[in-house]
């Protein structure tokens, strides 16, 4: 795995030998990845390559691309929010409650039923079966068949998850894990943040489920990975990595497309490694810093017109036989 700072891109170089950054990333990155929300990331698999486009508000002709992808007939259409955070208190955000109520009505918005929604985690704040009650009652309010959750280091604070599994883990296995299939798509839901020192793990027994879990799969099925803390080294000085990770990559790199979505960084970002590509939430309560812009990731204050700029839902389409995996991500409204 490579570092957050991506040698390879071609941006000059600062005196610490890394390239000039904005927001956190190269220039090249930024314009790669420009408009963070509301762009239309459309990810086409052709011949074990996935090949990223972004479309904005100038092209027209990628994001009816996308949206045909994700509405055809057979489409599967799920939405991702991660990091909500409940019982948090704070003046980063004084009602994270209210804008998880805003991300769960912007679902319900989307002019589309998702066939699930997925949190990546951390969605409480000191794991307390209040708050745990509390987020499960509010993601019923979602329109979508199905609710699935991976926990975050906020989930197991004190009790290793307890709590969690009581109220999320019905038919998991170890310590939360679980795999399930829709629409020609693999889905695997991986757990590593409770045996963390600093960075994030996932130990054995969970690496010999998806090895055992993967055996039988064809090499052109297409795979996604959740997971709440990033299966690739994305910040390690901060934790935002996963120690062992690369053996449950090395066990996906014979498929085709794999595509690995986590949250706990509370912001976007993208890498692509091979035919594996990293997609990074948003968050539904507070920021954090940018990596590197602080000596440690603290929820950051914004002024108030600016928060919800800061927050935001995913949406992802696929359409069995076509291949084409559309994500969008947006800003809470």
């Amino acid at each position: 795995m490579t570092d957050y700072y991506d040698s390879h891109d071609g941006a000059p170089a600062d005196d610490a030998g890394r390239p000039h950054t904005e927001h956190g990333m190269t220039r090249r990155q930024l314009l790669r990845h420009a408009g963070w929300f509301g762009g239309a990331v459309v990810l086409t698999v052709a011949s074990g390559e996935v090949i990223s486009h972004i479309a904005d508000s100038r092209d027209t002709n990628a994001g009816t691309a996308a949206e045909a992808a994700a509405a055809g007939s057979g489409a599967l259409r799920f939405v991702q929010v991660s990091d909500s955070h409940i019982g948090f208190q704070g003046p980063a955000n004084m009602d994270v409650a209210g804008s998880f109520t805003e991300a769960i009505n912007q679902v319900n918005s989307l002019g589309f039923r998702p066939d699930f929604v997925m949190h990546s985690g951390d969605l409480t704040h000191l794991s307390t079966t209040g708050q745990f009650d509390q987020v499960k009652q509010m993601m019923a309010g979602m329109k979508t068949d199905r609710v699935f959750t991976v926990p975050g280091e906020h989930d197991s604070i004190g009790d290793a998850g307890r709590a969690y599994r009581r109220t999320f883990g019905m038919g998991t296995l170890g310590d939360g894990w679980y795999s399930f299939d829709t629409h020609g798509v693999h889905f695997i839901a991986l757990v590593n943040t409770l045996r963390l020192e600093k960075l994030g793990h996932l130990g054995n027994d969970q690496i010999d489920f998806v090895r055992k879990d993967v055996a039988g799969l064809s090499s052109d099925t297409p795979i996604v990975v959740f997971s709440h803390i990033p299966l690739f080294a994305m910040y390690p000085q901060w934790g935002w990595s996963t120690d062992d990770a690369l053996k449950v990559i090395a066990l996906l790199r014979r498929f085709s497309s794999v595509t690995c979505l986590n949250g706990h960084v509370h912001q976007l970002f993208t890498k692509t490694e091979g035919n594996i590509t990293f997609h990074s939430a948003t968050t539904t309560a507070y920021p954090l810093p940018k990596p590197g812009r602080a000596l440690a990731p603290t929820p950051q204050v914004v002024p108030a017109r600016q928060l919800k700029g800061a927050l935001g839902i995913r949406s992802v389409g696929y359409r069995q036989g076509d291949r084409e995996l559309a994500i969008r991500d947006q800003r809470l409204a």
